[in-house]
């Protein structure tokens, strides 16, 4: 009977460990969720995917593997992210990963524009960021801040924060692998955004879109600017 007890219990609380993602899961604010499995524990970050939709699929496809790589590390469905690590960590700034050479050289094979909202900014510990080699230069590395990092608005895009697990990344060392990322889709908006390479291609698409648009924009009203000032000037 003593054994048959014991068994139970071990049955019990293997249980309870597989459902920890999802027990959490219910207990979560409705948004889209990222979670980073360590050794040293669990960092759970919340996902701005409203506003910074094109960088949210991105590190979300590739975290579950729907994207297209142009030549990176890992093959298309393979959950990129998994088994990678922390390759640069310094002190009271950050902790960085995404690498998939481990050396902060490597990337999924292509790149992507910044997408910077004015709103995120990089305002404490716990900010998700990407990681880049100058502007419009994004590609699958981030980082996550120790303090805040304001010298660091308007040159990286945040894209989420910290919900749970700022001790963790605390004692992140150099080197340190990221087991998984798991994505946590609560309520009914999470659910529908997708990121798979069609979805990012047509984020991309729609961004460079507006972003002639504001071009064009801009050419017309110095035009009228000219104009208006300068009512005799000829334009070439």
């Amino acid at each position: 009977m003593h054994r048959l007890w014991l068994l139970f219990v071990f049955t019990i609380s293997l249980s309870i460990s597989a459902g920890e993602p999802a027990m959490a899961a219910t207990q979560l604010k409705d948004g889209l969720y990222a979670n980073f499995r360590t050794a040293k524990g669990d960092i759970l970050c919340r996902l701005e995917f409203k506003k910074t939709p094109l960088t949210v699929a991105n590190f979300v496809g590739l975290a579950e593997g729907t994207k297209d790589l142009g030549g990176g590390a890992k093959a298309k469905g393979d959950r990129f992210y998994d088994g990678l690590t922390f390759h640069r960590v310094i002190a009271d700034f950050m902790i960085q990963g995404g690498c998939p050479l481990g050396t902060g050289t490597g990337g999924p094979g292509y790149t992507f524009p910044d997408e910077i909202d004015p709103s995120l900014t990089h305002s404490g510990p716990g900010i998700l960021s990407m990681a880049n080699a100058g502007p419009n230069t994004n590609g699958s590395q981030f980082f996550i801040t120790h303090v805040p990092t304001p010298w660091l608005d308007g040159k990286h895009t945040v894209f989420g924060h910290v919900v749970t697990g700022q001790d963790v990344v605390n004692k992140i060392a150099g080197g340190d692998t990221i087991n998984a990322v798991e994505i946590l889709r609560v309520g009914a908006e999470a659910e529908a955004f997708k990121s798979d390479q069609q979805a990012f291609d047509n984020l991309l698409l729609g961004m460079e879109e507006r972003q002639k648009e504001k071009e064009r924009a801009a050419v017309e009203e110095t035009a009228r600017i000219i104009k208006e000032r300068w009512p005799e000037a000829i334009t070439t």
